[in-house]
């Protein structure tokens, strides 16, 4: 039998580059109270959430993405034809098809990269690190280019109490590439199907075209139950993400989990046991939950303020609707 040849990528790989864009307007709490019969205060207590950002109108998913990429590939310090594989997390790029990452990698001059999307929701983006990780290494891949993007404020409904008031607009990329030292972790990742319906759109596209009546649909959550599910069952895997990289929740210098609510967050803190000189990404005050842009935009937020700082290891955290989630250790661009 005649013995194939394989390709071997290097043994390691790093965040190159990371870029971020936020949408155009702030959108505070007291904007929307109204239709949900809510105050600021009850927002801030329950969500943390002071104020969201959304983007204009005109201003799409891919806009945001070519947006955030260009920041990403600039920090690299390479050309956009050197990125060979450009992988899209979103839920909110409004085709079935084509998928939305050709599109960008044509925009920035990537093509022929190879483009997919990921719809892995608040996960994504971390799904995607696991993805770019495992091709680089494996030689299929030598630049990947992985942007968690979303405008979620065209799937809200103005009156649902649910999630719509927690939810904006915003893309975070970063390019992944070889390195002579560890960079990227092992990716602890996995599903639980059975909860696909805490975190689901209202109706399917063939409910409206087969009825009328039926309203555009909008995303919806058990609130409750995907509170739950956040604070007790994600921190295992989060700590399963440390165990995996061969080091210990004291050797963790920032931690940057999803920005679904800031009690989730400091539940999480509690259960993995970080010590107190750790970094926490809190980026939802101000952004709200951008779901596959959230760890980046958290991410280059604790940079930029000085919080976290090039080097530093940081344990990222995905999880959302499907229900989906994904984990690993990183060191910091």
């Amino acid at each position: 039998m005649t013995a194939l040849n394989v390709r071997r990528g290097p043994e390691f790989t790093r965040i190159l580059g990371l870029g971020v864009a936020r949408g155009e307007n702030a959108v505070p709490n007291d904007d929307l109270v109204g239709p949900i019969n809510s105050s600021d205060e009850w927002i801030r207590k329950m969500t943390g959430i002071a104020t969201r950002v959304r983007a204009d109108a005109g201003t799409s998913v891919i806009d945001l993405s070519e947006r955030a990429a260009r920041d990403a590939i600039a920090q690299a310090g390479i050309d956009a034809s050197e990125i060979d594989t450009v992988i899209l997390s979103t839920i909110s790029y409004p085709h079935i098809t084509p998928g939305g990452a050709p599109v960008l990698a044509e925009r920035l001059g990537a093509t022929p990269a190879a483009a997919f999307d990921i719809s892995a929701a608040c996960a994504g983006y971390c799904y995607g690190i696991g993805q770019a990780d495992a091709l680089v290494r494996s030689g299929a891949a030598r630049n990947v280019l992985v942007v968690g993007a979303e405008k979620l404020s065209d799937f809200v409904d103005p009156a649902d109490r649910s999630i719509s008031f927690l939810l904006g607009d915003a893309a975070g990329a970063v390019v992944i590439g070889a390195s002579e030292t560890p960079g990227i972790g092992p990716t602890i990742w996995g599903s639980d199907g059975g909860g696909a319906e805490l975190i689901r759109q209202t109706s399917s596209w063939l409910d409206v075209r087969d009825n009328r009546d039926v309203p555009f649909p909008t995303l919806v959550q058990e609130g409750p139950a995907v509170f739950k599910w956040a604070s007790f069952k994600m921190a295992p895997v989060a700590l399963q993400a440390i165990e995996a990289a061969g080091v210990t929740p004291d050797d963790i210098q920032a931690f940057i989990p999803h920005q679904a609510n800031i009690r989730i967050i400091d539940q999480m803190v509690k259960q993995i046991g970080l010590p107190d000189h750790v970094a926490i990404g809190r980026d939802i005050v101000d952004s709200g939950n951008t779901s596959a842009a959230s760890i980046p935009l958290a991410t280059e937020r604790l940079l930029r303020d000085g919080d976290a700082k090039s080097g530093d290891l940081a344990l990222q955290i995905g999880f959302g609707a499907g229900l989906v989630y994904a984990a690993q250790v990183v060191v910091l661009p």
